[in-house]
C-alpha cells in the first residue's frame, strides 16, 4: 500500500497568462505534494467539459470561487485517506460524485486539477520524475518543440475569433535535441522580425513577446513567406517546418456555411479552405496544421487528411475525448490528437485518449496551453509523444539532461510518415 491522501486544498488565483485559475494542492501523508493550476483556453471546443464559473460581476463572471468549494467541500472528504498512487480509483470516485456526462455539476476544472495534483503527488511520493511515473522505463523521446511566434493578420471584426488565432510556429525537426531545437527556433524568429522591420517599416511595432499582425500584413500568406525566408536565412532548409493553429470553427458562419476572414479577407468555402491548404503545403514547408475545418466536420477533415499528406491535428476537433476520437479513426478524420487533460477533465481519461491514439496510427500532441505547462512536457516524454506545444521549456531542458545519452530524438519522420 502507497502513501495515503491526507489533504486536498483549492483556491482562487491569478495564473500564467493572467487567467483567473484554481490551484489545488494535494498532499500525503508522507509529506509528498502535488500542485495543478488548470486553465481556460483561447480556443474552446463545444464539446470540452464544462468549468464552472462564478457567474455575477467579479472578474466578469469568471471567477472560480464556487470551482474551489466544490473542491474543498465535496472531493476533498471524498478523496481522504485514499491511496495516492491509485488514479484510475479517484478519478473514477470524482465522476462518480459529479454524475453528469460533462462534469458541469463539480465542474472540470475542480475535476482536472483534483486529478493532476494526486498524479503530481503520487509522482513525488514514488520519488520518481512525473515523466517516468507516467511512462516507466519507456519514457524515453524527447519532444520537437513547436515553437510559437504569433498571429497573421486580422480580416474581419474580433467577434469569437478574440484575435488570437491563427498562430503560427517553427517546428526544428532537424535539431536532434531539445536545446538546439530551441535555438534554432529562436533563431528563426528573430530572422522573421528583421523580414518584417524591413518590409513594413510603417505599420510593424516590434513586441517583447509574441506578435500579432493585425493592420500589418494583407494576408497570412505574406507571413509563411516571410516564415519560409527565415528558415533559408538562416541555413535551415531541411531542419525546419512551420506549423500553424488554424482554430477554424471560431471563424465558421453557419448561417452562411462559409468561413469569414479567415487568413485572408472575404468568405470561404470548404472546398475552398482546402485548395488553400494544398497550395499552403506544396509552397511552403509546412510539417503540420490544427483544426483546419470546424469541430465537427468530421467528414471535412478526414479529405484534408488524405488530400494534404502531412500531419493534421485535431484539438478542438477531439478535445481528448476517446468517444470522439473513436469517430474521427473510423473514418481517417486527422492523423494526431492534441493532448489536454483539462479538456476531458480527468488524467485517467486523457491517457485513455491518448493509448487509443497511438494504438491507431495517430500521433500525441501534448500542448500546456491550458495551465500546468511545468507538467505538459513530462506528459510529452512520458506517453513518447515526440512533440510539444506551449511547455515550460526549463522543465524538458532539466529532462534533457537527466536523459542523457538514452535520449531518442524523432526527426523528421514524425511528420513525414503522412505524406504520400
Amino acid at each position: 500500500m502507497g502513501a495515503k491522501i491526507e489533504s486536498v486544498v483549492a483556491r482562487e488565483i491569478i495564473a500564467q497568462r493572467g487567467v483567473v485559475s484554481l490551484e489545488v494542492t494535494v498532499t500525503a501523508d508522507d509529506g509528498a505534494r502535488g500542485v495543478s493550476t488548470p486553465e481556460s483556453g483561447v480556443s474552446t471546443g463545444s464539446h470540452e467539459a464544462a468549468f464552472l464559473l462564478d457567474g455575477g460581476e467579479r472578474y466578469n463572471g469568471l471567477g472560480v470561487r464556487k470551482a474551489a468549494e466544490q473542491v474543498n467541500k465535496v472531493i476533498a472528504p471524498a478523496l481522504k485517506g485514499m491511496d495516492v498512487s491509485d488514479q484510475l480509483e479517484v478519478d473514477r470516485l470524482m465522476l462518480e460524485l459529479d454524475g453528469t456526462p460533462n462534469k458541469a455539476r463539480l465542474g472540470a476544472n475542480a475535476i482536472v486539477g483534483v486529478s493532476l495534483a494526486v498524479l503530481k503527488a503520487g509522482a513525488n511520493s514514488a520519488g520518481l520524475p512525473l515523466y517516468r511515473y507516467i511512462g516507466g522505463a519507456n519514457a524515453c523521446t524527447l519532444p520537437i518543440p513547436i515553437y510559437g511566434i504569433g498571429q497573421g493578420g486580422r480580416y474581419r471584426e474580433p467577434g469569437r475569433s478574440r484575435w488570437f488565432k491563427p498562430s503560427y510556429e517553427f517546428v526544428a525537426y532537424g535539431a536532434g535535441g531539445y536545446s538546439k531545437a530551441l535555438e534554432m527556433s529562436w533563431r528563426c524568429g528573430e530572422e522573421v522580425k528583421k523580414l518584417l522591420r524591413a518590409r513594413y517599416a510603417d505599420k510593424y511595432n516590434p513586441s517583447y513577446h509574441s506578435m500579432s499582425l493585425a493592420g500589418v500584413i494583407g494576408e497570412d500568406r505574406e507571413l509563411l513567406e516571410m516564415m519560409s525566408e527565415s528558415i533559408v536565412r538562416c541555413g535551415y532548409e531541411g531542419k525546419v517546418g512551420i506549423y500553424f493553429d488554424c482554430a477554424a470553427d471560431i471563424y465558421y458562419e453557419k448561417d452562411i456555411d462559409r468561413y469569414v476572414g479567415f487568413f485572408s479577407p472575404g468568405e470561404k468555402s470548404r472546398d475552398d479552405l482546402i485548395k488553400l491548404y494544398k497550395d499552403f503545403v506544396t509552397t511552403y514547408p509546412v510539417v503540420s496544421l490544427e483544426d483546419p475545418l470546424r469541430e465537427d466536420d468530421l467528414e471535412g477533415h478526414a479529405i484534408v487528411t488524405k488530400e494534404l499528406g502531412i500531419e493534421v491535428v485535431g484539438d478542438d476537433l477531439f478535445t481528448t475525448n476517446v468517444e470522439r476520437l473513436k469517430q474521427a479513426i473510423a473514418i481517417g478524420a486527422a492523423n494526431s490528437m492534441v493532448l489536454k487533460v483539462t479538456q476531458v477533465g480527468t488524467v485517467s481519461e486523457a491517457l485513455t485518449a491518448c493509448r487509443t491514439a497511438l494504438a491507431n496510427g495517430y500521433n500525441v500532441h501534448p500542448c500546456g496551453s491550458r495551465g500546468d505547462r511545468d507538467s505538459i512536457g513530462d506528459f510529452a516524454v512520458g506517453m513518447n509523444a515526440g512533440q510539444v506545444r506551449a511547455v515550460e521549456h526549463n522543465r524538458v531542458l532539466t529532462i534533457e539532461e537527466q536523459l542523457g545519452k538514452s535520449a531518442v530524438w524523432p526527426g523528421k519522420a514524425l511528420f513525414k510518415g503522412w505524406r504520400k
